[in-house]
């Protein structure tokens, strides 16, 4: 599987993540769905992207990139919307969707931050060279000089 750069999105897209995740309680896939569908968000601002991984037709893994809405500095992206279905997670997906995020933040952003209260997760972006941060609000994880 290789990730691939989202220019068209549907809720029908994503029925996978979408329903995987309100079960657990996580409502940030629907809100992507609903985001692009409406036009508040669709990744399409200098810089930012939204990646996606498939199984056939499937799309099993997504994540964003966007200018971080919780500052004023332009050069600040943020990671946005990462989440792998179960079945295909520990396969490296996540990696490459951060990845693929990095390396389209380079060129546009100083740094990167994230917020994510999941432990996995928060490992994963270690792994990969973001570093813990308590002192910023909705911000866990920065990457600087990308």
């Amino acid at each position: 599987m290789a990730t691939e750069r989202l220019t068209h999105l549907t809720a029908a897209l994503l029925a996978a993540p979408i329903a995987e995740s309100e079960a657990q309680g996580l409502h940030f896939m629907r809100r992507l769905a609903d985001e692009w569908i409406n036009g508040v968000n669709r990744f399409e601002r200098a810089g930012e992207a939204l990646f996606a991984v498939r199984n056939a037709s499937n799309i099993v893994g997504v994540g964003g990139l966007n200018i971080d809405p919780y500052t004023t500095d332009a050069g600040i992206g943020r990671v946005r919307h990462l989440y792998v279905v179960a079945a295909h997670r520990r396969r490296g997906l996540g990696a490459m969707l951060v990845n693929d995020i990095i390396a389209a933040a380079r060129g546009h952003f100083h740094t990167l931050r994230l917020n994510t209260s999941n432990p996995d997760a928060a490992r994963l972006y270690e792994r990969l060279g973001f570093l813990r941060r308590t002192d910023l609000a909705k911000c866990t994880h920065v990457m600087e000089a990308i």
